[in-house]
């Protein structure tokens, strides 16, 4: 060890814990601006060094616990910052909510940070032993993370990594690859510069990992079917306001209409005013807008007292061909969890139709679009999660239908994009994502965006849907390889630690 290291320990020791908080939390706020629409990684890599450096610097289990909270408080602050954004839609009555709910979403989160920096301290011995089960163990709490309390794989350290050289290595390793990749590195370089030179070595072959990966060449074929992406850009305050829904509605109809003809419309969720079960009329109109093309669009669906968030496939003789209702809701945003309790105290969810919100769905399914051929269906928040794309039959296509204006227009709805290349460069499958407000996409399977719609623009696109690529590693395994790594570095780093504790401090010379 060289003197920094000890310089450093000295000086953290003697810092206040309000002080360890602000300067943690700075650093987890500029390594949060490797996230869209910043998109800074290099910020991501300096804020992720230096609370490497702190970890390694800390003497006691609860300061190590204490950054590693105020850091993620700091990050998942920046970067979920959007969150308010639902709360300012009707600012009069849920306003007041907006930084609380910021507050207990970010310290909530940051809970999980602490406890790998607490664990990963609780098991040192030396600080490369120390920092290597640091990574292994905070890229398990970030699975962790996907699935505690419904999960919330939102804003991952490797989502910095979808705009960068690294995104087609998604296609091995999923996001929580890209995430235990890029910890990995960053400890290896602080391993370089302050412990083992050698550490360099492995933290330039991470680096280089891209280019050991190459895609293969993709073009697509001119015979290749054309879908029309259909964005109203329907403001969440307008969206359901009696004056403005004919707007919208006649909007879409207008672009469904649109010469020339294609070969599939699709609409973005929710897209129609009525349920679809009341909705004959308006789907008869909207078949014959679309002449021989199909139809795909959101909509609302009343099954007795439930409601489903749902997506409709309709036919070119104006049938109702398909539908699939959204099995993976938003918690106190679809449903209420425990709805009969805050139902006594007057707080219910502001997309819920009744006491309890939506119905979820049966789960994943596969669509026959006929000769565009099968797809499977995302409705908004389900796109963020790679398990909601394991199916036993595989798809042709991807297709997510959303409404971000609920995100508001900085960073939700860029980060929201993003993920939706990860999941097409994770099942090497095209998406067609269709979304209210924007960003509506065509995405190739290698996550390049072939054309789109802007943020804030009104507008359809007509674009040929690419052609799958063969399974990918990631869609045959999907996370279970890293995770078993994650184990055996953890058990094995751990199993080191507890052998020493026995065995005490190896007899001098």
């Amino acid at each position: 060890m060289i003197a920094a290291p000890a310089l450093l320990e000295s000086w953290l020791a003697a810092q206040s814990k309000a002080r360890v908080i602000a300067m943690t939390g700075l650093a987890g706020a500029v390594a949060a601006l490797g996230h869209d629409p910043f998109g800074l990684p290099i910020f991501t890599v300096l804020g992720l060094g230096a609370v490497m450096c702190l970890f390694l610097a800390t003497r006691a289990v609860k300061r190590a616990a204490l950054i590693g909270w105020s850091f993620g408080l700091g990050w998942f602050a920046t970067s979920l910052h959007w969150i308010v954004e639902p709360f300012l839609v009707d600012i009069a009555r849920h306003g007041w909510m907006a930084p609380f709910a910021l507050i207990l979403m970010s310290g909530g989160l940051a809970l999980l940070w602490s406890g790998a920096f607490a664990i990963s301290h609780r098991f040192r011995t030396g600080p490369i032993q120390a920092i290597l089960l640091l990574c292994a163990v905070w890229t398990g709490v970030e699975a962790l993370r996907g699935v505690l309390f419904s999960g919330f794989p939102w804003a991952l350290i490797g989502h910095v990594l979808i705009d960068t050289p690294y995104l087609h290595t998604a296609a091995y390793i999923g996001a929580l690859g890209l995430t235990m990749t890029l910890l990995l590195t960053v400890a290896l370089l602080v391993l370089a510069l302050f412990y083992k030179r050698l550490a360099l070595i492995p933290a330039v072959l991470l680096s280089a990992l891209p280019f050991f990966l190459i895609p293969p060449d993709l073009t697509i074929a001119p015979d290749r079917p054309i879908v029309r992406l259909i964005q109203p850009n329907a403001p969440q305050h307008q969206k359901w306001d009696p004056d403005y829904i004919p707007i919208f509605y006649h909007r879409q109809l207008e672009y469904t209409r649109a010469v020339p003809a294609v070969d599939l419309v699709v609409w973005p969720e929710t897209a129609i005013p009525y349920t679809l079960n009341r909705a004959g009329g308006l789907i008869t109109q909207i078949s014959d807008a679309a002449t021989t093309a199909g139809v795909i669009l959101g909509a609302q669906r009343a099954d007795g007292p439930r409601y489903y968030n749902s997506l409709a496939v309709v036919g070119p003789s104006g049938g109702v061909s398909a539908v699939y209702d959204k099995h993976h809701l938003v918690p106190f945003g679809e449903y209420i969890p425990l709805a009969h309790i805050f139902a006594n105290i007057g707080f219910l969810g502001d997309a819920a139709r009744a006491t309890g919100g939506y119905s979820a769905g049966p789960g994943p399914e596969v669509l026959d679009i006929g000769p565009l051929g099968t797809a499977l269906p995302l409705i908004c928040y389900e796109g963020v999660f790679p398990r909601n794309l394991r199916t036993a039959e595989r798809p042709d296509w991807l297709l997510l239908i959303t409404n971000d204006a609920w995100f508001g227009t900085v960073s939700g709805p860029y980060q929201h994009l993003a993920q939706a290349r990860l999941r097409a460069v994770e099942q090497g499958l095209p998406m067609v994502r269709v979304a209210n407000t924007g960003i509506s996409a065509m995405i190739d399977p290698q996550g390049r965006i072939l054309d789109s719609i802007p943020l804030g623009e009104a507008g359809y696109r007509d674009v040929a849907l690419p052609a799958p690529l063969s399974p990918t590693f990631y869609a045959k395994t999907g996370d279970g390889p890293i995770l078993l790594l994650l184990i055996f570095v953890c058990l094995t780093l751990v199993t080191a630690r507890i052998r020493s504790a026995i065995d005490g401090p190896a007899p001098q010379a």
